[in-house]
């Protein structure tokens, strides 16, 4: 009698589990590698990615690669050999992720690119801001900018990239570049901030404001290296407004900088439309169907994906950020997620 009644209880433990709606609502683990904790964008892709995938019924865990390439590397051996629904890798390094990638898609296990493209390899999506066309949204800036302050386009321009090895740097490199290279009066001095370390960029500034103490302004790629250029600036006895500066990745410390007169501009990453990109289209790549070309309402944003020679690729634009709309909720760096709910795409 005893065995019958555990019996019928386990048949209904079963059935109550299979009732409730974690386990109904769940289609899938996936695993999101990202590359450091360091800044507020990494930090908030995390909670962006799954706010975004639970919507879709996903269940999301994260391992955090703390900027080092052979722990990432390590990360990924060990996720393939848990043969999760997916991994979304943003890279600490694009080349040498190349055969974690390879190797993940041999076990049949679906890689999605975040924010961080690889086009050396095949992968099943990427989701990028446009990173090329915010070089070019932070060249109109500056041409704005160094008019103002100049009568016309020229002075120097100190660009803090971040580490040569993310193509994030790279890209809005050469889109701000390629624009400026149409003033000739305008010198820009490029120094990488190794590992994205604040600290490396505001010694970067520090050194420059003393070789070249004419620079007019600083962009840094990331917000929290305008943190550490902005202490340099005060070290050096400079107020807001003696140095123009600008940012790109939108993140809260760069509009609390607008907010004190320190920096100009940001220009944002759409880190919440990236997230939501990812999710509505995770029931296609888990399920390995097509994900064709075109443009897609992403959270209200319109992202284009394109077929590429590393598999499809959806690009979101970004903004820019001033004064005038700073406290605007629909910018990540406000930190008030969407309430639009994401839905799988057809």
């Amino acid at each position: 009698m005893r065995r019958i009644l555990l019996s019928v209880f386990g048949v209904l433990a079963l059935a109550f589990a299979l009732l409730t709606p974690a386990f109904a609502q769940t289609k899938g683990v996936v695993y999101y590698m990202v590359p450091t904790l360091l800044d507020e964008f990494q930090t908030g892709s995390v909670s962006a990615l799954e706010l975004f995938l639970k919507q879709v019924g996903y269940e999301m865990k994260t391992l955090n690669a703390d900027n080092k390439t052979d722990v990432q590397q390590s990360q990924m051996n060990d996720v393939i050999a848990l043969k999760p629904g997916a991994i979304i890798l943003a890279a600490v390094d694009f080349n040498a992720l190349k055969p974690s990638i390879e190797a993940a898609r041999a076990a049949g296990i679906p890689v999605v690119e975040f924010d961080r493209q690889i086009t050396s390899t095949k992968s099943d999506l990427t989701s990028v801001a446009g990173t090329i066309e915010i070089g070019y949204v932070a060249a109109e800036q500056a041409e704005k900018l160094l008019s103002a302050r100049n009568g016309s386009v020229k002075g120097k321009i100190l660009q803090v990239l971040g580490d040569p090895g993310d193509p994030y740097t790279l890209d809005i490199q050469k889109g701000f570049e390629e624009k400026m290279a149409e003033f000739p009066e305008v010198k820009i001095i490029s120094v990488p901030a190794m590992q994205w370390e604040a600290s490396n960029a505001g010694t970067i500034v520090a050194d420059q404001m003393l070789a070249n103490p004419d620079i007019d302004l600083i962009f840094g790629h990331a917000a929290h290296l305008s943190v550490a250029a902005v202490a340099s600036l005060e070290s050096a006895g400079k107020k807001p407004g003696d140095v123009m500066l600008m940012s790109s990745n939108g993140a809260p410390v760069g509009l609390d900088l607008i907010r004190k007169g320190w920096l100009n501009v940001e220009v944002e990453q759409p880190l919440y439309a990236q997230a939501a990109a990812v999710a509505m289209f995770m029931d296609k790549i888990v399920n390995k169907q097509e994900i064709k070309p075109g443009e897609y309402d992403v959270i209200g944003l319109k992202g284009v994906v394109t077929n590429e020679e590393w598999g499809p690729n959806i690009k979101v634009p970004g903004a820019a950020i001033d004064k005038s709309n700073v406290d605007d909720p629909k910018f990540w760096g406000n930190l008030k997620p969407p309430t639009d709910t994401v839905k799988s795409a057809e």
